[in-house]
């Protein structure tokens, strides 16, 4: 194995080990190369930020800056505080003069809806505070909210009536809500990342609940992500070697609503209902954004809507597990 310096661009960030997904940063180790840790919640989950440096003040200013880059993006995105971006969005109705990140973002999502068929629709936000609130009672039926209830909250869901103007973002219809969970992550990956590549660093690997891999591993090599099993998160069922690639992984078995696991937070916009589908779908595309994003609409759909839906985003793959534990693998 050949090594390399630890320059300004040889280096290793590392943040967050995402649902399925596991960054395998041993060979660093074994070289003796320090590892710096930072360990917080970022968008509401738990997060780690790592990295190897062998300058420690320079490694605490890079914490420094990717930390800030995240606090920024919170007051933007985060359906936990009351005072960011989206939630003031949620609350009114519409938001004037919107911070530019959280335009992009709407754009974004309305983009992949119509690019999925709406698999992918931000506005499932009525969805969640459904059947949270359903299971959140004491003796609740266990085979979740009454079918009216559950079609009169998907009357609020469609990510055509989202407006997203420049100066202005809002609901075409009072009682509509969004959630960027399902993108988010992804996107604060990449922002964390171009602030890395801002700082002249080529090699970097960077994980906000998705990964995204800039360059080559310092040994020369591409970086390695395991993918976990979805069952029992203690083992990896398969390594990839990623280079200027982001890799996502969504799964019901993250949130579950309630203690049958047959409701969970991935929610299908055509019914309503919890997707069913699949045990976990992993994306890798270009992107952190594309891969969240697709990762979680196709987590909705079946076999043939997923062909037809990958087809139309070059330079994506993807990977399927099925409930039974077989693997599907699809390519654009």
């Amino acid at each position: 194995m050949t090594t390399h310096p630890l320059t300004r661009r040889r280096f290793l960030g590392i943040a967050a080990a995402a649902a399925g997904l596991a960054l395998l940063p041993g060979a660093l180790r074994a070289q003796g190369v320090p590892i710096r840790t930072w360990r917080g919640v970022a968008l509401g989950a738990d997060a780690c930020l790592q990295f190897a440096h062998p300058d420690p003040a320079e490694a605490d200013r890079l914490i420094g800056i990717c930390l800030e880059e995240v606090a920024r993006l919170e007051r933007v995105f985060s359906l936990y505080r009351p005072d960011s971006a989206l939630s003031r969005l949620n609350r009114d109705g519409a938001l004037e003069a919107p911070p530019a990140d959280l335009v992009r973002l709407l754009a974004e999502t309305v983009d992949v809806g119509h690019r999925t068929d709406g698999a992918f629709d931000p506005t499932v936000q009525p969805l969640w505070q459904l059947y949270a609130g359903h299971f959140g009672r004491p003796g609740a039926d266990p085979d979740g909210p009454p079918a009216a209830v559950v079609r009169a909250a998907l009357g609020l869901v469609d990510y055509r009536s989202l407006r997203v103007e420049p100066g202005r973002v809002g609901f075409a219809r009072r009682g509509m809500a969004a959630t960027l969970n399902g993108i988010a992550q992804g996107y604060v990956t990449d922002r964390v990342a171009e602030r890395l590549r801002g700082e002249g660093m080529g090699d970097v690997l960077v994980d906000m609940g998705e990964i995204r891999a800039m360059g080559h591993h310092p040994a020369g090599r591409p970086w390695t992500v395991g993918l976990k099993d979805p069952v029992d998160e203690g083992r990896t069922v398969e390594t990839l070697e990623v280079a200027d690639r982001a890799v996502a992984t969504s799964g019901g078995y993250g949130t579950l609503f309630d203690p049958a696991g047959r409701f969970t937070h991935l929610f299908d916009p055509a019914s309503g209902g919890c997707a069913r589908e699949w045990l976990a779908v992993t994306v890798m595309a270009p992107d952190a954004t594309t891969a969240d994003a697709l990762s979680t609409a196709l987590s909705v759909v079946p076999e043939d809507r997923a062909r037809t839906i990958l087809n139309r985003f070059p330079g994506v793959a993807a990977r399927f597990t099925r409930r039974d534990g077989t693997v599907v693998a699809l390519r654009a």
